[in-house]
């Protein structure tokens, strides 16, 4: 029996060593392998990464590298490909729309819609930029005469101060049709393709019987689009706002002090304010929108009361102002007057379908005959005094945006005579505004869009965001609400705007949720702005990513920006009253379509 145990002792005590001999033989095998693996990807890495520093083969493939740095949001053609990975920033940008609600398709979606083509070489000298007096324009397979509801076609060629054709697309046109006599005051909308090799295409309708001619305005060159590109990228904070302060000090006495103030975003140059104790934050708790001030120096953050719109910093360089110089330039070309005679088949130019939300707005939307808009989205009316109550009788009207839509509130009012203006001892331009008509059961009212706003200094208490503004409306058949969002946006990232416009996209969704006979019309941007502070083309961009946004939605967008860029009268920021006439003509006519 010992024997036994001694021996079964002896057995157990083999099987112990021979078991740590194997642990030690297999826990040094596994360190090896692992410094093994790591040395091959320390090497992998090395070499990997010098090989990625290369430069691209294509400068397509280049530009798309550099998308996040770049803060350009432009999509590559389809034949361009971008690994995602986690060091690719392009990762960070999908990872940031994600958290918005925005799908990768959608995302994907979201790059081809605001793609704009960059040059394709180094400039070196602003000569290589687009020049207006050497860029041209000819008319397609020009005819002695047309039909009406014909197309007429033209190409841009554009050419560099040294009068060599331009190689690269990119350039920024605007085109229209006009006639100033016969017939008169008319004009349509111009759309312009880039073919990417330094020509452009314009497709016109010819939707009037008389004569017309062909205009074509340089905006930007292609250089200049990417001054204002940089622009956008790292000084996002070059327009600043002031914050007013005011309360009781240390000491008892009243206290008032200003500072400055802008978005929190830390980044594209809004950063420069400072982080933490720096400045006081201020967190909207029901839409997450964040706005920051410089830290006052004897005043809580709490006694934050005023706004203002505080100023500029131009932080263009010469060379970038001789880029920009080519702005807003009519270009030569053809002048030959285009006939157009009456159709000898039946053409119907004008559109008898009613108004109503989920219209889509073609290109061209209208035109202009004898300073009325002739509107192809649907049979738009004329109103006058009288008409116009009896529209709004018995409804909610609600504007939400900036100036330009303020400008509705003052056409209204004074067109309108038994409207009438209620003062609420507030700062008139920077609202909010309201006017009523008791014996018709009419209110109208104008708010601002929420900061930033390049307003007057108005009570911090009055500035409401859009989306908050909806959420606190009942809604219903009776309701009409007409936003806006733009002008004050142009100098911010893409994504803030975007981050924006995707919250008040949800608060419409809930909206017609719960009363889906709400009523929503979203004006566009109008064009006028022309420099680095607020560019048609910044606008051009944040009007592609609205339209984008509520593409699926049960809302009309009312197509301002060809009716600003096509008329006559010299471009304003803030139109002047034909334009605003025709416009809420559009607004009436989806109110009370016929």
């Amino acid at each position: 029996m010992s024997l036994h145990m001694a021996s079964s002792n002896k057995m157990n005590l083999e099987t112990c060593s021979l078991y740590i001999y194997m642990t030690r033989r297999l826990k040094l095998l596994f360190i090896g392998l692992c410094l093994g693996i790591t040395g091959f990807l320390v090497v992998w890495i090395y070499f990997g990464s010098k090989e990625v520093k290369q430069p691209p083969t294509s400068i397509l493939l280049q530009h798309f590298a550099k998308l996040y740095n770049s803060r350009n949001f432009s999509t590559p053609p389809a034949d361009v490909q971008l690994e995602i990975t986690s060091e690719n920033p392009e990762s960070n940008l999908r990872s940031f729309y994600s958290g918005i609600g925005i799908s990768s398709e959608s995302y994907s979606s979201l790059q081809q819609e605001i793609y704009w083509a960059e040059p394709d070489r180094p400039i070196t000298d602003v000569s290589m930029s687009t020049s207006a007096a050497h860029s041209t324009f000819i008319i397609q397979n020009l005819k002695d005469s047309y039909q009406i509801g014909e197309e007429l076609f033209v190409t841009i060629h554009a050419r560099d101060f040294n009068n060599e054709s331009k190689r690269y697309g990119g350039d920024y046109f605007q085109a229209k049709l006009f006639s100033s006599e016969n017939p008169p005051k008319a004009s349509v909308f111009g759309e312009v393709e880039d073919l990417l090799n330094g020509s452009y295409s314009v497709r016109f309708l010819l939707p009037w019987v008389g004569q017309a001619q062909v205009a074509v305005r340089l905006i930007h060159s292609s250089e200049g689009v990417q001054v204002l590109k940089h622009h956008r990228d790292t000084d996002s904070d070059r327009i600043y706002f002031l914050g007013y302060f005011e309360g009781p000090g240390p000491d008892g006495n009243r206290y008032t002090e200003t500072v400055k103030c802008n978005v929190k975003w830390d980044r594209n140059g809004l950063e420069r304010m400072g982080t933490g104790d720096c400045c006081c934050d201020y967190k909207d708790p029901r839409n997450g929108e964040e706005w920051r001030c410089e830290r006052p120096n004897s005043l809580p953050c709490s006694a934050h009361i005023y706004h203002s719109m505080g100023g500029y910093y131009n932080r263009v360089t010469d060379k970038e102002a001789m880029f920009m110089s080519e702005t807003n330039k009519y270009i030569n070309g053809q002048t030959t007057p285009i006939n157009i005679l009456p159709s000898n088949e039946t053409v119907r130019i004008d559109v008898t379908q009613k108004c109503r939300p989920g219209l889509r707005s073609p290109v061209p939307a209208g035109f202009y005959l004898d300073d009325v808009w002739e509107s192809f989205v649907c049979s738009t009316r004329h109103f006058t005094a009288g008409t116009i109550a009896q529209c709004l009788k018995d409804k909610h009207i609600y504007l939400m945006g900036d100036s330009s839509l303020r400008q509705w509130f003052d056409f209204l009012l004074e067109a309108e005579p038994t409207l009438k203006w209620m003062n609420n001892h507030v700062e008139y331009q920077a609202g909010p505004l309201i006017a009523v008509d008791v014996e018709n059961n009419i209110d109208l009212h104008w708010r601002s869009h929420g900061l930033p706003l390049r307003f007057v200094k108005t009570q911090v208490t009055n500035i409401h965001y859009i989306c908050n503004q909806i959420d606190d409306l009942t809604g219903g058949s009776h309701t009409f609400i007409v936003f806006n969002l733009g002008p004050h946006f142009t100098t911010y990232p893409l994504e803030y705007f975007t981050r924006r416009v995707m919250r008040v996209r949800k608060a419409v969704l809930d909206m017609l949720q719960r009363a889906p006979d709400t009523t929503f019309i979203i004006k566009t941007v109008n064009t006028g702005y022309k420099d680095v502070f607020g560019s048609d083309w910044y606008s051009l961009q944040l009007d592609r990513i609205i339209r984008w946004a509520f593409k699926d939605v049960n809302v009309y967008i009312l197509d301002v920006w060809q009716m600003t860029s096509c008329h006559y009268n010299e471009e304003d920021i803030h139109p002047g009253p034909v334009i605003i006439k025709n416009e809420i003509d559009i607004l009436l006519s989806f109110i009370c379509p016929e």
